[in-house]
């Protein structure tokens, strides 16, 4: 997609940077300087390593050339803020930005401010901000806070959001979305310019860039414009064990190490990507012990210390490591060009998600990106085949946008009255300008604004929750009249000491007993410590020595240890890459490009059920072990198929069918009971949503956990308090609490409707779950078999180990998928007594 734009010329001693480097400036990046001297707002799609980067902030380095400014002095003040999902894509970006602006000797402040950022420099980049700021979406926010806000964003000229793929549809989205409607009421002329590399809808997130007309003081005239160039190549292969089969169940990929470890040996530099921070540790340490040549490797996650981060980054930045283990920290636009190949351990999940990773392989445009993926298992296997066939084909997939969430809408309330009194009409034209917020009207902000002064019908005697006020009672005025501002100053520092959008578990520092910090690792998890038990972390084979508050003190060990596990939600299959899959079981042709172990599984899947294909919900039903199973291929990701599961058993409950229990991955649910189930149609009646849908919800944890999460974000429970820290524990009491309060006398309060919102969409995925229900009555297939079918083996070894982190237990699933495996693929004739 591109649209015409006016033409620019580079000011030119930034032409004489590029032609000393050897450079050719691209199309790209003389058309977003063009459309910032055109006052547009600028959404950029391009691929990794075309300089996205450097387009984005090519106007920034321009305004500040000296013939550019012809004698004039450079802009004062901050001229742009870069906006990323990640600190380490701030630090990188800093690193590289300051390359070009003191080699072309210009007069540009470049700084980061995130949560790692001293609050001494913090205080001072409120009154004497950098001239470029590179920070996060949390990081504004709190910015924005702040009584000086309104004076330092007044001159603002850009706002360069990089990765925007990577948030916007989410909660972040929300509060970034809220954020830029703030900043362009402080700085009416200010541009907003957008970049990444694997968007599927470019429209829609141009629509979200650009604020909406209503907004009267933003120029409307001003156009969003969408350059895209989708030819990058790339080479992915698919790892396959050598003289063994590709196994049956488990998920690490352990099969692969020795062959991994060679693979880093043959490179320079090797990124080996996880899904998770424990299978970032676990297939560490697996590397680690084969490491004979002692070759410098790293792991770097999201838990680890800051030092730890910066320490492991920086060294790749210098090629110091030859290989790195690493999760989603590192999933976006780190520019290490010496990493030649890239490894996926596990299934993708999506194949813009896997395109964004391969990316970080030859991060130059003129040079192929490598990467390697390692399937766990049979059905990661296809996965990774439908990935990789996505990738060559250059689709792309992604999420939806949504609503703007009501907690996300307080806490930008709140956050507003720290920076001065305002008036709610003025707020609401603002936050309508966003696309996340145009839905909401008066009486909605009117609710979320009574909310935030009082807590609600059920709370408002209590002072703590009172954190604004209306210089005149709210019954006495229409919408719009009167000014809101804090109840006491108190509440300011307050908000800026709990804000924020990614609630985790509760999280206790681990350190040594001389105060080096080593990260986090879970409350759940440090809770089962006692001292003398050993854990692997950063690297290291760790023992804890003592317990002390929020620290877990501990010093290096040599015994074998165990791995923490992490909680939070499991990446998504796409629709996209679900669809692919199904389709590659019913195309037989395509399968004599399978190793001939999952040929053969197809093949007699295909000879003794029936293949669950596009257009076909199949359900098997089968004996074993005493018990009676049913084994439903959805193929809708984990969280519709933990969802169905519940919903089912519940059911089948009802119907006398003595429920034992299920267990899901992303491509099928396999449930077990006393009894079998000879129709399986009504329990896939799509009332179930209406009737045991909200029942389950409201009985189990997970209305309770979304709760806690709405609590923390609105600012209602706040965390932490001067020179103290509420528990984990204390935080899920006080939630509870209140939670009890709200559902018993005041039902309809508006942190219970955001709750439930984020139960249906995010935590039970209840949209893919309602498409199935409904395509049931039409697409139902069932079959009876005498004993497991093939494509049944893999979700039954999950069987009684569902809790137990990915890798810990894949040789025991390895030898009891044989068991399985053996009799799902006799194709002789049934086992006396099955």
């Amino acid at each position: 997609m591109t649209a015409s734009a006016p033409s620019s010329t580079l000011p030119t001693e930034i032409q004489a940077w590029f032609d000393a480097r050897g450079w050719r400036v691209r199309r790209h990046q003389l058309d977003m300087l063009a459309q910032a001297e055109a006052g547009n707002h600028a959404l950029l799609v391009a691929d990794t390593g075309a300089g996205k980067t450097l387009a984005g902030f090519l106007p920034t380095l321009a305004a500040f050339a000296p013939s550019a400014l012809n004698g004039a002095k450079p802009p004062e003040g901050l001229h742009t803020l870069y906006v990323s999902p990640l600190k380490a894509l701030a630090h990188d970006v800093q690193r590289n930005l300051l390359t070009p602006v003191e080699e072309i000797g210009l007069d540009i402040v470049v700084e980061t401010r995130s949560g790692d950022t001293s609050s001494d420099k913090k205080k001072r980049q409120r009154t004497k901000p950098p001239h470029v700021m590179l920070t996060t979406p949390e990081s504004l926010s709190l910015l924005l806070s702040y009584p000086e806000s309104l004076e330092l964003f007044r001159g603002l000229k850009r706002v360069v959001i990089d990765e925007v793929h990577a948030f916007a549809t989410g909660k972040r989205g929300d509060l970034l979305a809220l954020a830029l409607a703030r900043l362009q009421t402080l700085a009416p002329d200010m541009q907003r310019v957008a970049l990444s590399a694997t968007l599927a809808n470019p429209l829609a997130f141009r629509e979200w860039l650009a604020p909406k007309p209503m907004m009267a003081r933003a120029r409307s005239r001003r156009r969003s414009w969408c350059w895209a160039r989708m030819a990058r190549r790339t080479e992915v292969e698919i790892l396959l064990p050598i003289d063994a089969r590709v196994p049956w169940g488990g998920h690490a990929g352990r099969w692969a190490v020795d062959q991994l470890y060679e693979q880093i040996k043959a490179n320079k530099t090797t990124l080996v990507f996880t899904n998770t921070r424990f299978l970032a540790e676990f297939i560490f340490q697996c590397l680690w012990d084969v490491n004979e040549d002692n070759l410098p490797i790293g792991v770097h996650h999201g838990s680890l210390s800051k030092e730890a981060r910066r320490k492991v980054e920086d060294a790749m930045a210098q090629g110091r490591l030859r290989g790195l283990v690493c999760t989603a920290s590192l999933d976006l636009g780190v520019d290490w060009g010496d990493i030649d190949c890239v490894v996926q351990m596990g299934a993708p999940k999506g194949s813009s998600r896997l395109l964004q990773r391969i990316g970080r392989a030859n991060h130059r445009l003129d040079a192929p990106s490598r990467a390697i993926l390692v399937p766990g298992n049979r059905f990661e296997f296809l996965e990774a085949t439908a990935a990789k066939d996505a990738v060559d084909a250059g689709q792309r997939d992604g999420e939806d946008f949504r609503a703007g969430g009501l907690d996300v809408l307080a806490q930008h309330a709140i956050a507003c009255a720290c920076a001065g009194d305002f008036r709610e009409d003025d707020l609401l034209a603002e936050i309508r300008s966003s696309l996340a917020y145009a839905w909401v009207d008066e009486a909605a902000l009117a609710r979320v604004l009574s909310f935030v002064e009082n807590g609600g019908y059920a709370l408002k005697a209590y002072d703590k929750f009172k954190r604004i006020t209306r210089d005149k009672p709210l019954a006495k005025l229409p919408f719009g009249e009167g000014t809101w501002r804090l109840t006491h100053p108190s509440h300011a520092q307050r908000h800026r000491m709990n804000a924020g959008i990614i609630v985790d578990s509760e999280m206790l520092m681990v350190r040594f007993k001389n105060g080096r910090k080593l990260g986090k690792v879970e409350e759940r998890f440090a809770a089962q410590l006692s001292p003398g038990d050993t854990f692997f972390f950063a690297g290291m084979s760790l023992e804890v020595e003592s317990l002390k508050d929020m620290d877990v003190v501990v010093r290096a060990a040599k015994k074998s240890a165990t791995i923490p596990s992490y909680g939070g939600l499991r990446l998504p299959l796409t629709t996209h890459l679900a669809s692919r899959v199904q389709q590659m079981l019913t195309d037989r042709v395509s399968w004599a490009r399978f190793p001939d172990d999952v040929r053969e599984w197809l093949e007699v899947q295909d000879w003794r059920s029936e293949m669950p294909g596009p257009g076909k919900l199949l359900v098997e039903s089968f004996p074993h072990a005493k018990k009676h199973y049913s084994v439903y291929y959805t193929f809708e990701g984990w969280n519709a198929n933990q969802s169905l599961g519940m919903l089912i058993t519940r059911r089948m409950e009802d119907l006398g069918l003595a429920p034992g229990g299920f267990v899901a991955n992303d491509y099928s649910l396999g449930v077990w009971g006393l009894k079998p189930v000879k129709n399986p149609a009504p329990l896939l009646s799509p009332d179930i949503l209406t009737d045991e849908f909200v029942d389950w919800v409201q009985e189990s944890h997970l209305l309770r956990r979304a709760f806690r999460e709405v609590a923390v974000i609105s600012g209602l429970v706040e965390r932490q308090h001067p020179g103290k820290r509420k528990t984990g524990k204390q935080v899920t009491f006080s939630t509870d609490l209140i939670y009890d309060v709200l559902k018993k006398y005041e039902p309809d309060h508006v942190l219970l409707e955001a709750a439930w919102a984020d139960a249906r969409a995010r935590m039970t995925d209840v949209g893919r779950l309602a498409d199935l229900l409904e395509r049931s009555e039409r697409e139902l297939v069932h079959v009876e078999l005498d004993r497991v079918s093939p494509l049944a083996v893999p979700v039954m070894t999950m069987i009684g180990r569902e809790a137990v982190p990915q890798g810990a237990v894949d040789d025991e699933l390895l030898l009891e998928a044989e068991t399985l495996a053996g009799e799902a693929m006799r194709v002789d004739e049934p086992l006396e007594g099955d």
